[in-house]
């Protein structure tokens, strides 16, 4: 049994053997796999790893320890979320940014979005694309975008704020830049709130969270 890691090319790195008296156990272990770099639910997968033999057990349990560990909206419940448009810049908040955020949250696709200094003046916008939103229990935060480490948020909004007749693109997109003409730094993301806590992937409702951190903008990124 392989696992499928991104590095960022894909490789086979393999997590464990199943017997020939196992292998109708195969398909339940695969799933119970994905299921838990999902949802991290250690009852669901330890009923599958219960009935696998000690050495199969204990070799996916050390390979879940070692190399999978939890990364906030990282995955579904039918594997990864792939990157699907990488690092599209827009010079401002205008109808064109908003018509492109629109399209990708009319089919579903995650956004991610922030904003930076660029080096030569001004303000841009940087969006990320992803091949699926990322649902959330009822009860959780609504976060699928990990705060940075040492970063301090001023608030938060979710598109569940907004003002009556505004859309959840352009309520966000205007606490956006009503927080970067501030000065602040700012992230935009979708998820899906789920209407439940257990069996939550799938069913409930799309939401844009903005999240806007007691930081300047930072300068943009540079790979020279």
């Amino acid at each position: 049994m392989f696992a499928l890691v991104r590095r960022p090319g894909d490789e086979l790195e393999a997590v464990t053997t199943l017997g020939t008296g196992d292998l109708h156990l195969t398909g339940e272990l695969v799933s119970a796999l994905n299921g838990f770099l999902y949802d991290r639910d250690e009852s669901a997968l330890g009923k599958v790893l219960d009935r696998v033999p000690k050495p199969v057990r204990l070799a996916a349990e050390q390979f879940l320890k070692d190399k999978c560990p939890p990364v906030v909206g990282a995955y579904t419940e039918y594997g990864p979320v792939e990157v699907v448009r990488e690092a599209v810049y827009f010079g401002g908040i205008d109808d064109e940014i908003e018509e492109y955020l629109e399209g990708a949250y009319a089919i579903g696709l995650g956004i991610r979005m922030s904003n930076e200094r660029k080096r030569h003046g001004g303000v841009g916008w940087v969006i990320q694309l992803l091949s699926d939103e990322v649902s959330v229990p009822a009860s959780a935060e609504p976060r699928t975008w990990a705060v940075p480490a040492g970063a301090k948020l001023a608030r938060t909004w979710t598109s569940k704020q907004r003002a009556s007749g505004v859309g959840p693109v352009r309520g966000a997109l205007q606490v956006a830049e009503e927080a970067a003409d501030q000065g602040r730094w700012v992230r935009i993301h979708t998820l899906l709130h789920s209407r439940y806590d257990v069996d939550f992937e799938g069913s409930g409702t799309s939401e844009c969270v903005v999240d806007v951190f007691d930081a300047p903008i930072p300068l943009e990124h540079s790979d020279e």
